[in-house]
């Protein structure tokens, strides 16, 4: 409760709203523009700032009365948005129900904002108090990222009545006729989607038919983990809506290609979440950058740079499969991007202490261009894609009328995709909400 009062006051002071929307006219001069559609970047342009919206981008530099901020040297593109991470579930080392609590929730909203992630889908793992967050923070009475939510996700039943962490209120349907039970008990708090598991262990096809069916007769979209290619075209012929990770056993097939793009299926890769089953083995070249460090819960950094945490990941019955994994996915993703799929950002940050929220998504755009995209494509993946996905036609896209939510970056990402790292601000509906980032 002091993180929103306090959130409210600053925006008072600055003269905003509760929303964050500015009553000032503001001009940004002489900045280069990425604006997310895969263009190249306009360079010494204005853009006018009214209303929380972008009024107009141009070379017209004179406008009467406008609060003029000089912005040369530095480039903008708009705010990224993750499809797939996870809110409430790892706070220091841990992963427990116990870390799903709003203070803590509004924390890792207000990272990901200071990281220049703007909207952010909480995928399967929530408890009920995720839908009120929600609410508070589409009408902007919470700070930070705003929130999507799957709400309760779908798993098989756990033998002997075991637990897993952070899962305590995962449905975990033994039949069809549950299953439909269960979606039905879901749908009365308006999730986005619905996400269930399906892979080695997952829920059996019978059952997420059952679900996808139900499920679209309430016209909710299903996403879904999986692995294996064959799967995927289960899951395809089942009427799924979004793959929630990479397919990572075999390189996708025409066949697969063909039938996402007649169903208008969305591709979330999640690099990152593969990338961190190895990663941690070495030592990443970013593993004392600040930028990192910063994303990072306590204790986190101490944890992963031990020797003993390392060799663990190593030592790991299947390291090497899981390397083999992520360069599938990289393909994959590759060959899905130039088919015409529709791809998304989502990292899987959140899910794990190690998966760090906003750091994370900056490192899925740099392994995107590993898989083979150019930096512009990468961010229109993040940006105008992403958006496009969730249905948020105001945003995603620098451009005359649509929201004035963007990230100003002292370098210019178009020739190296890292300097989307060099955060100088951090802009939603107009206003400025937060600074510079370690780097």
């Amino acid at each position: 409760m002091k993180t929103v009062l306090l959130f409210i006051v600053v925006l008072l002071m600055i003269g905003g709203s509760i929303q964050g929307q500015s009553p000032e006219v503001v001009l940004l001069k002489n900045v280069t523009v990425i604006d997310g559609s895969g263009k190249p970047a306009q360079r010494n342009m204005s853009v006018l700032i009214r209303d929380g919206k972008i009024g107009s981008i141009s070379k017209q530099n004179n406008f009467p009365n406008a609060k003029v901020i000089n912005l040369a040297g530095k480039t903008i593109m708009p705010l990224l948005t993750n499809v797939h991470g996870h809110l409430g579930m790892s706070k220091g080392t841990t992963v427990g129900a116990e870390n799903f609590n709003q203070d803590h929730i509004i924390k890792e909203l207000e990272r990901y904002q200071s990281y220049g992630v703007g909207t952010v889908v909480s995928m399967g793992t929530d408890k009920e108090l995720i839908f009120s967050i929600r609410e508070a923070s589409r009408s902007g009475k919470v700070p930070g990222a705003t929130v999507y939510t799957a709400g309760y996700g779908f798993r098989p039943p756990l033998a002997g009545g075991s637990t897993e962490n952070g899962m305590e209120k995962i449905y975990r349907p033994a039949t069809p006729e549950e299953a439909i039970r269960n979606v039905n008990e879901l749908v009365a708090f308006k999730p986005d989607m619905i996400k269930i598991w399906v892979d080695e262990g997952g829920i059996k096809p019978e059952i997420y038919r059952a679900i996808i069916s139900e499920a679209h007769k309430h016209g909710i979209r299903v996403a879904a983990h999986l692995y294996y290619l064959e799967d995927a075209h289960l899951l395809l012929d089942a009427g799924v809506d979004i793959f929630a990770h990479s397919v990572r056993d075999k390189e996708v097939d025409d066949a697969l290609i063909s039938k996402m793009k007649a169903k208008g299926t969305i591709y979330i890769p999640t690099l990152t979440r593969d990338g961190y089953e190895f990663f941690y083995g070495t030592t990443p070249t970013w593993i004392n950058d600040p930028f990192f460090k910063a994303s990072l819960e306590p204790g986190v950094f101490e944890m992963i740079t031990k020797e003993d945490y390392k060799n663990r990941i190593v030592n790991n019955p299947r390291y090497q499969k899981n390397k083999e994994a992520y360069a599938m996915a990289l393909t994959n993703l590759k060959k899905l991007f130039d088919g015409g799929v529709l791809v998304v950002m989502g990292t899987d940050s959140g899910a794990q202490p190690v998966r760090a929220q906003g750091f994370s998504e900056h490192l899925e755009l740099q392994l995107m261009v590993d898989a083979g995209l150019t930096p512009l494509q990468a961010i229109s993946v993040a940006t105008r894609n992403s958006c496009e996905a969730l249905g948020l036609k105001d945003q995603g896209i620098l451009s005359a009328g649509m929201r004035a939510d963007f990230v100003v970056l002292n370098e210019n990402p178009e020739g190296d995709i890292k300097a989307t790292q060099s955060i100088y601000a951090v802009w939603k509906e107009g206003v400025q909400v937060s600074g510079a980032v370690p780097k």
